[in-house]
């Protein structure tokens, strides 16, 4: 599960954020800069199998899209459905 998460983590992040910033004429620097991370994160987020992506880069990364770290994680249960823990 550990690993099916992080991955789900990463290609959510690469998909919904950084393709699109990238597609409208962003650069991954420019992506970093606006979310306050190094241009070497984005490329592990992008690049990387099984990057395991710190709480901290990924509170960076919320904070600047004015989301909360719980947001995030409503947003990519409904993307990876088989993630959701039931009660």
């Amino acid at each position: 599960m550990a690993k099916e998460i992080n991955k789900a983590i990463c290609e959510f992040i690469t998909k919904e954020w950084i393709n699109p910033f990238l597609a409208n004429g962003g650069t991954q620097v420019g992506f970093a800069d606006h979310h306050n991370i190094l241009e070497s994160t984005v490329r592990k987020i992008k690049n990387t199998p099984n990057y395991r992506i710190p709480v901290e880069t990924l509170f960076k990364i919320c904070q600047e899209r004015r989301i909360s770290v719980s947001d995030f994680f409503r947003q990519l249960e409904k993307k990876f459905p088989n993630l959701k823990i039931e009660k």
